[in-house]
């Protein structure tokens, strides 16, 4: 059990992590690991069974994980994301019946929330509506973007609460499905670029009966500005800043023998460490810099160590297997999930300046 960002069994997850990062399908014996060794503990206080560890040690040891290997990494996120909002609701005995069974890895959930922070939450029909039934709502629609949907025990979802007519009244839900409900159907992962193996896609629910003890935020307008933190954000920001990682120590492995290397691996370094220190400032309290700044730098950091990485492998990491080949694929994932506006303006101006 690794209780402290100090434990040297960190590394030894880390390792054990990049041994299993080429491997297809569910990574079933990653999760378990993680599982094994704590790591959903470290998210949530020590008055509510958790580690209580700080916002910047959580950073750095997802900065470590997502070097190690991206595609756990991400599923953990979405199983996190969930797991911080059950630990931060107001609903008392919903916290008592889930919480624990979390923490220990013996239950899971994912997020189904994504659809109320990006375009679909303005179109004329909510994609995923709520109507006020006695002792709860009932749920019907899409959540467009579930990660490991088929791994979990539950879906923490997010509706929009519709009158009799179908029509939103701009008040959201945030309430917890069963996967083995026979009215939740969890459809198969789509086909990706990359991160294939986190089983992301759609998950539909029909005429779903849901208590009033699985509510976990709502009804309310902006039920995602709530306890639990919203989409993207920082914790976005440090994958991307892991995945450079992994490149830039490739860079620097090769420039041992090859030594016209090493000036770009020493701007690529240099440009990493402050962003990490911008980041973990953040993580801090500092407004120096803004979450969208250090997501933007992130982006673009991602995406030219990882080709750097490919200049450097040469051939050979044009070839299915070799690890860069994956990363250059891996870095695309973060020009689109949970990316703002903002912040894909900003790399657009980078890519295609128009003075």
């Amino acid at each position: 059990m690794i209780e402290t960002p100090s434990n040297p069994e960190l590394e030894s997850l880390y390792n054990h992590l990049a041994s299993l990062a080429d491997e297809t399908g569910w990574p079933t014996e990653a999760l378990q690991r993680c599982a094994d060794a704590g790591f959903y503990r470290w998210f949530v206080s020590k008055a509510d069974g958790g580690f209580g560890w700080s916002a910047t040690d959580i950073a750095k040891g997802y900065l470590e994980l997502s070097k190690a290997n991206l595609t756990v990494t991400f599923i953990l996120t979405q199983r996190v994301a969930a797991l911080r909002r059950i630990a931060g609701c107001e609903n008392e005995p919903l916290k008592k019946r889930f919480l624990e069974p979390m923490l220990s890895g013996q239950r899971t959930a994912t997020v189904g929330i994504s659809h109320l922070t990006t375009s679909r939450q303005h179109l004329g029909k909510p994609v995923l509506a709520v109507s006020e039934r006695d002792g709860g709502f009932q749920a019907n629609g899409l959540s467009p973007w579930v990660t490991g949907g088929n791994g979990a025990d539950w879906i923490l979802m997010g509706g929009s609460l519709v009158d009799e007519s179908g029509t939103a009244d701009g008040r959201e839900v945030l309430f917890l499905v069963e996967t083995d409900d026979e009215n939740v159907v969890v459809k198969p992962g789509f086909e990706l670029i990359a991160l294939s193996s986190s089983h992301t896609g759609a998950a539909e629910v029909k005429d779903v009966f849901v208590p009033e003890a699985n509510i976990v935020a709502g009804p309310v307008k902006q039920v995602l500005t709530g306890n639990g933190g919203g989409a993207g954000g920082l914790q976005t920001s440090v994958l991307a800043l892991g995945l450079a990682k992994a490149a830039i120590d490739f860079i620097e492995s090769e420039s041992q023998r090859r030594s016209d290397l090493a000036p770009a691996q020493t701007a690529l370094r240099r440009q990493h460490e402050a962003l990490c220190n911008d980041l973990f400032a953040a993580t801090a309290g500092s407004t120096e810099v803004t979450a969208a700044e250090v997501r933007s730098q992130a982006n673009s950091l991602a995406l030219r160590s990882t080709q750097s990485a490919l200049v450097a492998a040469k051939g050979a990491g044009f070839v299915t297997g070799h690890p860069v080949g994956r990363w250059c694929r891996e870095a695309l994932f973060f020009l689109v999930w949970s990316c703002p506006h903002a912040v894909s303006q900003a790399n657009l101006d980078e890519f295609a300046p128009c003075s």
